[in-house]
């Protein structure tokens, strides 16, 4: 069992996910309105990714800093307090999108994908789900968002799909490429996606020895209801939770989560079950060494 607090993130909306077949928020008034859910059930950190707000492409990202700038500040407005943390991954060399709402938003928090990963599915019958492609972060790019980050105030969230890319980020860490006035070295164990780590419990009690020492760590668990035992080993061994329509529809009994609420709630039930008390966003901003 573990006493330390838990910090709660939602993962509002993500990426790709038609709006007009899944209950994503997709307007800044749609998305200030699941935060404002999610916060009251314990999130005290917002994953915000941006989506299109022309009519019918809501499907589709954006990197349009004025668009950024009405979603956060929505959120920011129906969550006082709230820890914004501002998505960045885009595939390929031009990274200037995110570098601009980056730097518009100034988010206290920003998602670093701390390294490259064959992006694949597939699909039953053994074709591809999508023509395979690979998610591109080398070095040089992470350095290129870690400037930015410094420049901005941000603190860094490193996304780790795989096993390498934890022990690459370890790596960064060594060689001084997280500056301190950054926070505390933070990893985001991501498991689920097809050809990254799985969401397997056994993982979450090794991964950790490959970790810079005092890192704070979490765990994104992509899937559906299998996913929450997965969380719940993740509250029991000390890490920090995360949960959304970005990540999962289901809930614990495998029905569908209608919002992000009832999903934060049942992550806010996993620490609970663990002896733990939840984060608040003042805690939150404490625990990762963020500027006050």
């Amino acid at each position: 069992m573990s006493n330390n607090k838990a910090i709660l993130t939602c993962a509002l909306t993500g990426v790709l996910t038609n709006p007009q077949q899944h209950p994503v928020p997709v307007t800044p008034e749609q998305m200030a309105a699941q935060a404002r859910q999610a916060f009251d059930a314990g999130a005290s950190i917002m994953h915000v990714h941006i989506r299109s707000q022309q009519e019918g492409m809501g499907h589709m990202p954006s990197w349009d800093p004025d668009v950024a700038q009405e979603v956060v500040d929505a959120i920011r407005q129906a969550c006082p307090g709230v820890i914004i943390n501002l998505t960045t991954g885009v595939i390929g060399k031009d990274i200037s999108g995110p570098l601009d709402c980056i730097r518009r938003v100034r988010p206290e928090i920003a998602a670093c994908n701390a390294g490259s990963l064959n992006y694949l599915k597939l699909k039953e019958d053994g074709s591809w789900a999508w023509p395979p492609m690979v998610f591109d972060n080398p070095v040089a790019k992470v350095q290129q968002f870690l400037d930015v980050m410094q420049e901005c105030g941000t603190h860094p969230e490193f996304e780790c799909f795989d096993v390498g890319i934890v022990r690459s980020t370890t790596m960064y860490i060594k060689n001084g490429m997280l500056k301190p006035e950054m926070g505390r070295p933070e990893y985001n164990l991501v498991m689920g996606v097809a050809s990254g780590m799985p969401c397997d419990a056994r993982l979450l009690e090794l991964l950790p020895e490959w970790m810079a020492p005092g890192a704070v760590w979490q765990a994104t668990l992509i899937g559906r209801q299998e996913i929450w035992p997965v969380h719940q080993k993740t509250a029991d061994l000390g890490g920090m939770l995360r949960t959304g329509l970005e990540d999962t529809f289901y809930l614990p009994d495998g029905g569908r989560a209608s919002g992000n609420g009832p999903l934060i709630e049942a992550l806010a039930q996993c620490a609970r079950n663990a002896g733990r008390d939840i984060a608040s966003p003042a805690e939150a901003r404490q625990m990762l060494g963020l500027k006050a």
